[in-house]
Parts: C-alpha cells; structure tokens; sequence
C-alpha cells in the first residue's frame, strides 16, 4: 500500500456527512487518496445543530488509533474534534510515538450556529500537548470568507492532508486545498433541510386541527417526524415551541369568538374539543390570564 496517499483522520462523527469524519472520509476518496479513521466523539445532530454528545473513552480512541498506526503506518494525519483533555493527552503521546510525517490540526471549537464544542481547559491541553508536535494548525483566516460554513473546515484540512500526502511541500499544499475548496460541489449544506418547509406544513396543520387537537404529538404524526425535530425546527425559526404556537391559535380563536358572538361558553368549549366549560375557563385562564367570562365582559 502507498502510505503517502493514505490519510488518518481522528476526528467526530457527524451523521450527516456535513462535517466530521465522513466529510473528511469522502473528500479524501474524491481526491483520490485512502482514508483510515479514528472517531473521537458521536454527535446526534441534524441540519438544525447539534443536540447530544458522546465522547469515546480514551483507552477507546487510544485502541483506534494504534491499531491503525501500527497495522497501516499512514503518515499524514489529520486531527479535528477533541473534547476531552485525556484524549487530547492520548493522541499527543501516540503522535510523539509513532511520528508521522505531517499533523494537520484544525481547530473545531465551535459549530456553524456558534455553539461552544469544546471547554476552553481542554484547548489549553491541546495548546500545550498538540499543537507543539503539529506540521499545520489552520487559523480562521486560512478559510475563504465565502466558504465558512458547516463542514468546509474539514473540506480544506483534508483536502490539505490528501495534498501532503502526495509529496507538494506546505505552501503547494495550502494553495492546491483553498482552490479545491472553492470548486468543492455544494452537495450537503444547511439548504438542504426540509425544516422551512416542514414549518409552513405545521402551520397549515395548525389551520386545519387546532379546534381538535393541542397535542403537539398529534400535529408531529401527521407530519411522519418526532416531536423532538418539530420542536427544533419551531424553535429555530420562530423561536418559539409547537406547544406555544397551537395554543396561541386556539386562544385567538377563542377570544374572537369572545367578542364577536353570544355562544355559550359551554358550546364554546364543545367546540374546541373541551371536556367542560370548567375545562375551557382554566385554559383559558392560563393562557390571557383571565376568565373567558372575564374576557367577553
């Protein structure tokens, strides 16, 4: 096997492939290099961010590592995500023991929305146990402002990585990966989300149910997704919850048929699917912070 052109990527997961190590994986096969992996921490993220981590025990991340050093010998490796100061400390020492011929490090600190990934104690253990032994640590300004965006942090240390590995020198590197940054097909991006057009869905759900159904549940089957991923779409474009929005529907209704008509309470609450008129009032209450008896007077 060619090792100049086999790459060691040690790095999260991001079940997208927008980022993370099966970014990394596919930008090195499109280059046509060899990717090996070592996975340092799963997320369970989607287009809308991150929502839990699950970061590998060292001796874990030690295992992948070594394993693949001592079997394949790749010598251009390739660090992103670490999260925890003792995998940090485990990759140092097996950098220092193995001695590749380059180590990439790009810094993922941060997501794409801003969110905070790694604690600043563990990047003062990656400042003072990586870094030192790194041939390239990529800065903000090595990305083009018109590609700063999920993933394309990985696109350029990989693709950097695979250049390396192909004998250019540092400078040829750098140069032949920005070019190839800017020519990389957009492929997955946040565009590609069906959040926008899941929210106008549950806004014409809300137009058709709402006098049956506040159950946020209800509106997530109809839809075929989870109450969880309708919450994160809700709160990401309206900063608002599922729950919140039904009930603003309904109360609205509510009060304009308050105002505008003589119904009963109790075939109001009929109406929209109350048990009682007791029911309706302590809804209500809740909601506008008065009686629906309050409100029409």
């Amino acid at each position: 096997m060619n090792n100049k052109q086999l790459i060691l990527t040690i790095t999260g997961s991001d079940g997208t492939g927008g980022s993370g190590v099966q970014a990394d994986i596919r930008c090195i096969s499109e280059l046509g290099g060899l990717a090996s992996s070592a996975i340092t921490s799963i997320t369970v993220q989607n287009t809308l961010g991150i929502q839990e981590f699950y970061d590998l025990p060292a001796s874990i991340v030690r295992d992948e590592i070594e394993t693949i050093l001592n079997d394949l010998q790749p010598q251009v490796v390739k660090v992103g995500l670490l999260r925890r100061i003792d995998v940090v400390k485990v990759v140092a020492e097996l950098m220092r023991k193995y001695r590749p011929k380059y180590i990439i490090y790009a810094p993922v600190l941060k997501s794409a929305r801003g969110d905070l990934l790694v604690e600043p104690q563990v990047y003062k253990a990656i400042q003072e146990w990586l870094i030192p032994l790194c041939t390239i640590v990529l800065e903000p300004s090595d990305l083009p402002t018109s590609v700063r965006k999920h993933g394309h942090a990985n696109q350029l240390s990989a693709a950097l990585a695979f250049y390396l590995g192909s004998g250019e020198n540092v400078n040829e590197a750098m140069l032949h990966a920005r070019s190839y940054l800017n020519l990389f097909p957009k492929g997955y991006t946040e565009d590609s989300s069906r959040s926008g057009e899941l929210y106008n869905l549950f806004l014409d759900a809300i137009d058709r149910f709402h006098r049956h159904y506040s159950d946020v549940a209800f509106y997530a089957e109809q839809l075929c997704v989870s109450s969880r991923y309708l919450g994160q779409v809700t709160r990401c474009i309206a900063n608002r919850s599922p729950k919140s929005m039904i009930d603003e529907r309904i109360t609205e209704e509510i009060t304009q048929m308050l105002i505008s008509t003589n119904k009963p309470l109790k075939e109001i609450a009929l109406l929209f699917g109350f048990s009682s008129q007791a029911h309706l009032s302590r809804y209500y209450k809740k909601q506008k912070g008065k009686t629906p008896s309050e409100m029409r007077r």
